[in-house]
């Protein structure tokens, strides 16, 4: 039996109603000590111990926020149209997220506007049911905007890198955009200094020159629901 991506039976107390209460005031403390310049994580662990909150509830917390000058510089570099465009995809990163909403795991409305879950992949991958629909719902959806070139970029140490890039490439073999798939040692770095990138990972997205919110628009496609664990405010 496969287990479905970035779930674990837990999940169902950790995110109930009551719990998102409680992780939207945690959120609240935990913005404003980042935005008073303390570190996210030792951020999340002090407010996370005064709420009594579990790790995979933290990591929701420390997924969903950011400060408000990374806010406004992500705002500044995201693109709303590739029509005739280059863009460089973030593979796992984006296949992932989208194996999580078709396996109806939990998925994270983030204040930067992205779309993350909490599939930890620490180096092992292995394609499950879902992964071929995945790729497919990014192929089309990259297809339907008209693109120019896709170039995905997988990591090479990742487990099953190489049988992943083999999927893509099927699934992809009649597009009407030039696809190029590559297995890279440092995926992350690889973005930085890239246009239109496609990628919820933070680092990337604090680093590249401009981004994408793809994975947003998948979701929305899709009707498919997001969880947000943090206060919004008018």
């Amino acid at each position: 039996m496969n287990a479905k991506r970035g779930y674990v039976p837990e999940d169902d107390k950790n995110f109930a109603p009551e719990a998102i209460e409680k992780m939207r005031h945690a959120s609240r403390h935990v913005c404003y000590l980042i935005n008073e310049g303390y570190d996210l994580k030792q951020a999340s662990t002090f407010v996370g111990n005064h709420y009594v909150l579990s790790d995979r509830q933290r990591m929701a917390i420390v997924r969903s926020v950011a400060t408000e000058e990374q806010l406004a510089t992500r705002k500044d570099k995201e693109v709303h149209s590739l029509a005739g465009a280059e863009n460089w995809v973030d593979g796992f990163n984006s296949i992932i997220t989208l194996e999580v909403m078709l396996s109806d795991s939990i998925l994270f409305d983030c204040m930067d506007g992205t779309i993350r879950d909490l599939a930890a992949l620490r180096g092992t991958y292995r394609i499950i049911p879902e992964t071929e629909e995945a790729v497919k719902i990014m192929l089309d959806v990259l297809e339907q905007m008209n693109v120019a070139s896709v170039h995905i970029l997988l990591d090479k140490p990742v487990s099953n890198s190489g049988r992943l890039k083999a999927l893509i490439a099927e699934v992809g073999e009649n597009k009407s955009f030039d696809l190029d798939i590559q297995v890279l040692d440092e995926v992350d770095k690889n973005l930085w200094d890239k246009d239109n990138v496609i990628t919820s990972d933070s680092i990337i997205l604090d680093h590249c020159h401009s981004w994408v919110n793809l994975m947003r628009r998948c979701v929305e496609t899709h009707n498919a629901k997001t969880l947000c664990v943090w206060e919004k405010r008018n």
